[in-house]
């Protein structure tokens, strides 16, 4: 992309977003990720009702004269997100690709984050691991990051799941926040994998879909293509029989990717290529 073209796109988002961020998401954000830690703050005097687990023994020997340990929240968070790049993010018959919505929502998460002074970085995979940016603070960095997820080219083109959380577990030291965006079409069980990143962090899962996903119309013989694999088939629409067993598959497929976003305790939400992505948000962000 020319590089006019690219900074006129990254204005666009940043203009978008960073309103969205600023106006409706840093209330709920701060609210919903807290730092999930509490750091040691100072020791003063024993006072009556204090609790007695936290006398700093070594202190009040010294002094003769009892002192407890004062804790306050962590508040600085690190925030990561970690982005599905894949060939099926080429794919909308809505508004947007999948691509261009999963941009905006890592902008408005990067944003937020931004706003509330925590550190943000990226790992982008396909079925392999294709870039990761170390988490950093500051207005530029977050900018480096929406123009890397406007004009990124992924060198593979399909889903692994399982592979980008095991990254993740090994190169992620500290408890961070993690945003894990994709549409989940994944080559490899990750059920295991989501557990222990889950333990490990807090992982948050935003599925990205697009209306014909969900349901294809009856239009007769029509010829689909899977961007990931490359094949192609030519399917009668029309046909009962197809239209019964693509429900049934897609049943299957939504309960699976449901069941191990529950197992491992981590907290999701839906979001479409031809809705709005504010209400999910906020609402997830309010459940938490």
């Amino acid at each position: 992309m020319e590089t006019a073209e690219l900074l006129k796109k990254v204005c666009k988002i940043e203009i978008k977003t960073r309103g969205l961020s600023r106006q409706i998401f840093s209330g709920e954000y701060h609210s919903a990720f807290k730092g999930r830690g509490m750091a040691f703050s100072e020791v003063r005097e024993y006072t009556p009702g204090d609790d007695v687990r936290t006398i700093d023994w070594n202190v009040t020997a010294r002094f003769n004269t009892p002192y407890v340990k004062v804790f306050e929240e962590e508040r600085e968070l690190s925030v990561v997100l970690l982005v599905d790049v894949s060939a099926s993010g080429f794919f909308g018959t809505q508004k947007q690709y999948k691509k261009d919505l999963i941009t905006e929502l890592c902008a408005v998460v990067a944003f937020s984050a931004s706003t509330n002074n925590d550190k943000i970085g990226v790992i982008f995979f396909s079925d392999k691991i294709e870039k990761f940016i170390p988490p950093k603070k500051g207005k530029s960095h977050v900018l480096r990051i929406i123009r890397e997820l406007i004009d990124f080219k992924a060198e593979s083109k399909g889903t692994n799941v399982e592979l980008a959380l095991k990254y993740l577990t090994n190169v992620i030291k500290k408890r961070s926040t993690v945003f894990l965006i994709s549409d989940f079409y994944s080559t490899a069980n990750y059920s295991d994998a989501l557990k222990i990143a889950n333990k490990k962090h807090d992982v948050i899962a935003l599925k990205v879909n697009d209306k014909a996903e969900m349901e294809i119309p009856k239009v007769g013989l029509i010829k689909l293509k899977d961007n990931e694999s490359g094949k192609t088939m030519w399917v009668d629409t029309s046909s009962a029989s197809f239209q019964k067993q693509f429900k049934l598959n897609l049943l299957k497929r939504e309960d699976a990717v449901k069941e191990n976003f529950n197992r491992s305790g981590v907290d999701y939400c839906d979001i479409y290529t031809h809705e709005g992505y504010i209400k999910p948000l906020m609402n997830l962000f309010k459940r938490r």
